[in-house]
């Protein structure tokens, strides 16, 4: 990846709009639900921005609206794309024979991109089965922050908690 952030999700679209209660995926953060949308006056300017929550770090993000696209938030997956970013779980694993540090830095890459494929990739690639070498402490970082952004997308399509769906992902990957 020679140090790019990774694409942005194909999910984008050129006319996407957001309303109250839609879940969305914003790259850097995960899954948050829209609060509200809403015109405010800052720094003397009249921005209408969209009030993104996210309940488990209990945090507010505002995204002006003409930005949204370009930060890279978007509406959840179809369930279609998901079921593509679980296919790539079915592959084999492909690591690189490079530094560790760089890997690193391009599997967060992947995870900040909030593209579910690219996602599926670093889970794909740092997942351990039973008789496997074991993680390292930065590895297991990342590989548990790539399962948890996947299981919040999954949770949110499903319409279920994260546990569960964390459970839902652990079942498939021993199953492959």
């Amino acid at each position: 990846m020679n140090g790019r952030p990774a694409p942005i999700s194909r999910a984008s679209n050129k006319d996407e709009s957001f309303s109250e209660g839609d879940y969305v995926v914003y790259p850097t953060h995960g899954v948050g639900k829209v609060e509200k949308i809403a015109k405010e006056h800052i720094a003397g300017h009249d921005l209408e921005l969209i009030h993104i929550t996210f309940e488990e770090n209990r945090m507010t993000l505002r995204v002006p609206v003409s930005k949204a696209r370009s930060a890279g938030l978007r509406r959840l997956s179809t369930r279609k794309m998901f079921d593509e970013a679980l296919a790539v779980l079915k592959g084999r694993a492909r690591i690189k024979r490079t530094m560790w540090s760089r890997r690193a830095q391009e599997y967060e890459a992947k995870i900040n991109s909030g593209d579910p494929a690219s996602i599926a990739e670093v889970v794909r690639d740092l997942h351990r089965n039973a008789g496997q070498p074991d993680q390292s402490f930065s590895e297991r970082q990342i590989y548990e922050a790539a399962m948890d952004r996947l299981a919040a997308e999954l949770a949110a399509l499903d319409q279920t908690d994260k546990n569960a769906a964390l459970v839902k992902l652990g079942l498939f990957l021993k199953s492959l």
